[in-house]
């Protein structure tokens, strides 16, 4: 049945998308989903190709190039970060997108999917260079963003400050402050308490479910985290505080491991002081290649995708995978964990705690009232376990994995609001 839908145009054909499209196509067919809904649903319904022309601080202009793509609506107005990285392309923003329309639809949150990115390094520009690419790039996606249309966050390279960037250039057309077109910004300008923590914290309350669930005791667990931005060095301050030893860490350039535990808190200093874990004394420098080689009770790949593959997923030593970034594993990988039996948390479910909690950060800003951050806490832990718990219980009914339980749960969301709307004209 799959061979027979449309094929993907190549403007979107890449790796990740088609990770994510046979993914999908796997729980549509598993659910016997509508075919009209299906072919919708395999593409996005709006994607925005931008030039972005910057002058440098050596005087040239230098043109980039960026994206923005809204996957689907039926839910409400769309939500997705903004990444800047070299290798963003139409088809990774497409495929994020889409992740983001099923990962809203699983925890049940009013939201569809977007993403949004420019092709750029951002660690070799400076912040005035930063600056002026957020603004032209914000003002040429103008027309699709909005707080009740499309309301972009940090992804990748980007952090409150861009977002603040943003929030500023809207906000400049409109002639009056919108805070709620972006979120996680400053909190002095409408950002919410415990957003900047909400993707890290809400791996760690999947984690301890998982554990709970399985019958593993946090008592002598081990973790090991690859990447070590926002979501991974958030991750591990948290792991430990529940009683988990951390044994392995990463960044882009390299990883630590000491198999006795790593103090966390000294390497988030350490760092923050060197930006690198070159020299680092608490432990021996392993590549990230070996690092997601270590035994180990749960990893938490928390950097880019495809990091999980064919190639590695035979020598994997965990039991137990916990997706903090988005589509670190390759469909191909997928399928031998499955057979290995290393039980497998998806990111569309495992990392959500980012856009539940700038769900969050949106009301706060539409009713102009602000909530404790122990408040916002408590609601993270409530919405992501309650979604978790109703996977694996889907999950264990229906003997299937907990990828496919969760992209069948958000499909049947998705698939509800789009019968009941119809189709127009």
């Amino acid at each position: 049945m799959i061979e027979t839908l449309q094929s993907v145009p190549p403007e979107f054909d890449t790796p990740t998308y088609r990770d994510v499209l046979s993914q999908l196509d796997a729980a549509a067919e598993w659910v016997h989903l509508d075919r009209n809904i299906w072919k919708r649903l395999r593409l996005p319904q709006r994607a925005l190709c931008v030039t972005v022309p910057v002058r440098m601080d050596s005087g040239d202009v230098h043109v980039f190039q960026g994206f923005r793509v809204q996957h689907d609506s039926s839910l409400g107005p769309t939500k997705g970060g903004v990444r800047y990285h070299p290798a963003v392309d139409l088809g990774e923003v497409a495929a994020l997108a889409m992740n983001m329309t099923l990962k809203c639809a699983l925890v049940g949150l009013p939201y569809g999917g977007a993403k949004g990115g420019i092709r750029c390094n951002p660690k070799n520009m400076s912040r005035g260079e930063l600056q002026r690419l957020t603004r032209r790039y914000t003002t040429e996606i103008l027309p699709l963003i909005g707080p009740d249309h499309d309301i972009p966050a940090p992804d990748v390279g980007t952090n409150d400050q861009v977002m603040a960037w943003m929030m500023d250039t809207y906000s400049q057309q409109r002639g009056y402050a919108v805070p709620g077109v972006v979120t996680g910004k400053p909190i002095c300008i409408g950002g919410s308490l415990g957003r900047e923590e909400a993707t890290g914290r809400g791996v760690v309350y999947v984690t301890m479910e998982v554990l709970r669930r399985l019958g593993i005791k946090a008592e002598g667990a081990t973790a090991v985290v690859q990447g070590f931005g926002n979501v991974g060095s958030v991750a591990a301050r948290f792991l430990t505080s529940q009683g988990i030893r951390v044994i392995g860490v990463s960044d882009s350039a390299c990883g630590v491991y000491n198999n006795r535990g790593l103090n966390v808190a000294d390497l988030i200093s350490y760092k923050k002081a060197k930006h690198t874990f070159e020299g680092y004394p608490g432990g021996e420098r392993i590549t990230n290649e070996a690092l997601l080689e270590l035994p180990c009770t749960i990893l938490v790949p928390a950097a880019l995708s495809g990091q999980i593959t064919e190639d590695n997923a035979n020598r994997l030593q965990c039991r137990v995978i916990v997706e903090g970034a988005n589509s670190p594993t390759t469909r191909g990988a997928d399928e031998i964990l499955k057979e290995r039996g290393i039980f497998a948390v998806p990111d569309i479910l495992a990392n959500s705690g980012g856009v539940i909690v700038s769900y969050f950060e949106w009301v706060q800003d539409l009713q102009k009232y602000f909530w404790k951050e122990k408040e916002i806490n408590d609601k993270l832990h409530e919405v992501i376990t309650t979604a978790f718990n109703k996977v694996f219980e889907f999950s264990a009914t229906e003997n299937i994995d907990m990828r496919r339980a969760s992209m069948v749960n958000a499909i049947k969301r998705l698939a509800d609001a789009h019968l009941v709307r119809g189709l127009y004209p």
